[in-house]
């Protein structure tokens, strides 16, 4: 019996301490846990002030780049203007404003309005790479890159440089859509009249006229070839 009673004693000692190993593993699996749940909360809302925090800057800086392009807008059309200010002044003030908005938050409508005032004031190197760098950052800009195009033509008509005129009219005129399709055919039948190409620029006439009845410019293409006609 005392034997038995050793074994039985034995047991229940063993039994305890495997209870007691099996509670001291799961504290520590629990602990374990709860440090990761821990890292994991910390990075999560690490990403949340940080996605806050962009959101917020994004919002805000948006606002102001907003506020200096309208505020740029003004000046550059010359409304809504307290005190008068001489031309060259203006397009150089509104310059500046069009250039802290373009740094505050990119746009394309003030990218455009900084190549804007360059011509206007004559810089036309510059204004032209300003123009080139609308062209490849907005190329999908529908709205815009019609204008760019335009713009850059012209540019390279006051520098006399007709080759590259022509290559800034191509591409207004292949754009998608027929905005400005136009003024791409009109300006093309000016550049080969004055290089003796009459007969090309009777064919961009007789597009315009026939495509663009409605067009301020079809009067000009009917008048052109009636004028060959009767020549």
């Amino acid at each position: 019996m005392p034997k038995a009673i050793k074994k039985r004693i034995a047991k229940k000692i063993s039994g305890e301490l495997e209870v007691k190993d099996k509670l001291a593993s799961w504290k520590d699996t629990i602990k374990e846990r709860k440090k990761t749940a821990l890292r994991y909360g910390a990075i999560i809302l690490i990403a949340i002030i940080a996605i806050s925090g962009f959101l917020f800057y994004n919002y805000t800086s948006k606002k102001k780049a907003r506020m200096l392009e309208y505020e740029a807008y003004k000046i550059y059309q010359n409304i809504y203007q307290t005190q008068p200010i001489n031309r060259d002044e203006r397009y150089k003030k509104a310059l500046d404003m069009f250039k802290k908005s373009y740094d505050t938050r990119k746009s394309p409508s003030a990218l455009l309005y900084i190549a804007g005032c360059y011509y206007e004031l004559g810089r036309y190197d510059e204004s032209m790479e300003t123009l080139k760098d609308f062209t490849q950052r907005y190329s999908n800009e529908e709205r815009f890159i019609p204008l760019a195009y335009e713009k850059l033509a012209m540019i390279y008509v006051k520098k006399s440089d007709t080759k590259e005129a022509m290559k800034a009219l191509e591409a207004l005129y292949n754009l998608k859509g027929d905005i400005y399709k136009d003024v791409a055919l009109i300006e093309y039948a000016r550049l080969l009249e004055k290089e003796g190409k009459t007969e090309e620029a009777k064919k961009k006439y007789k597009e315009l006229s026939e495509r663009f009845p409605n067009s301020p410019f079809s009067d000009e293409a009917k008048a052109k070839l009636t004028e060959k006609k009767e020549g």
